[in-house]
């Protein structure tokens, strides 16, 4: 976990000297996503859509890109947002390692992931993979807790040579939790933010009422690499439509048959 902290300058400690407005409006995303993002899904059956962001600053260019997914994916569904910053959960997770007995608001979190219909992990990149912070969470929700549910997967660095951490670490990772991860993975490096990076970016998406997803998507229109946006927006099309497929409610339960039931019939049958 020490070693993740330190070697996390890369991308968000960076963006870490964006400035005190910046701070105040990234950091107020966490309790108003829920609400900007919500009141899209009021005309329908809303969705459950987690956000987990694992970004260590604040504000952070890992928040940042995990508000603006949440944007493209939230305009296309009915969805309440969830936004869990892992920061806010470090000292509980830390516990739960040595102890196997999580605090109340990391199984909060947990249980939002579990019960959601669609999910966004975001990870700064450390020393070549996910960082610590990341891995420990989902080390915590339960192997069977995310089987079948589409999962967008996105990272951000200081440089575009870290890309692949999508492919060889997040991707086999969700995999293995029998997730449904979605074909587009996002990755963000500083130059992708445009000319003045990801702190300019931060910047940019500060002012009143400048909140969660709708920061995300004014920062969007604003500037940044177009390829970046494009992914951005492919990608979240792509969570919108799995997450829409999925059945409302809870799952119906199987109907069990009797054996002597189920012979029965088949004597009937062959009379």
């Amino acid at each position: 976990m020490t070693r993740n902290v330190t070697t996390g300058t890369t991308a968000d400690a960076t963006v870490g000297t964006a400035g005190g407005a910046a701070d105040t409006t990234v950091g107020a995303a966490a309790t108003a996503a829920d609400t900007t993002v919500g009141a899209m899904g009021t005309a329908g059956t809303a969705r459950s859509l987690v956000v987990v962001t694992a970004g260590l600053s604040r504000p952070s260019s890992t928040r940042l890109l995990a508000d603006r997914l949440a944007a493209a994916t939230a305009g296309r569904v009915a969805a309440d947002v969830r936004v869990v910053e892992l920061r806010e959960l470090a000292t509980e997770i830390a516990q739960n390692m040595v102890t196997g007995f999580p605090g109340p608001r990391l199984r909060e979190a947990v249980d939002a992931v579990a019960s959601a219909d669609g999910l966004i992990a975001v990870t700064p990149v450390f020393t070549g993979s996910y960082s610590g912070l990341f891995k420990s969470f989902f080390d915590v929700v339960d192997k069977d807790a995310l089987a079948g549910v589409p999962v967008l997967i996105a990272a951000t660095g200081g440089t575009a040579r870290h890309s692949l951490v999508l492919e060889h670490a997040m991707r086999p990772l969700f995999a293995y939790l029998r997730a449904v991860v979605v074909p587009t993975a996002v990755y963000a490096a500083t130059e992708d933010w445009g000319a003045d990076g990801a702190a300019g970016a931060v910047a940019r998406g500060t002012g009143d009422g400048a909140t969660g997803a709708a920061t995300g998507a004014a920062t969007g229109a604003a500037g940044g690499d177009g390829a970046l946006n494009a992914r951005i927006d492919r990608a979240g099309r792509e969570l919108a439509a799995l997450v829409d497929a999925r059945p409302v409610g809870p799952a119906a339960e199987e109907q069990v048959v009797p054996f002597a039931e189920q012979l029965a019939a088949l004597a009937v049958t062959d009379g």
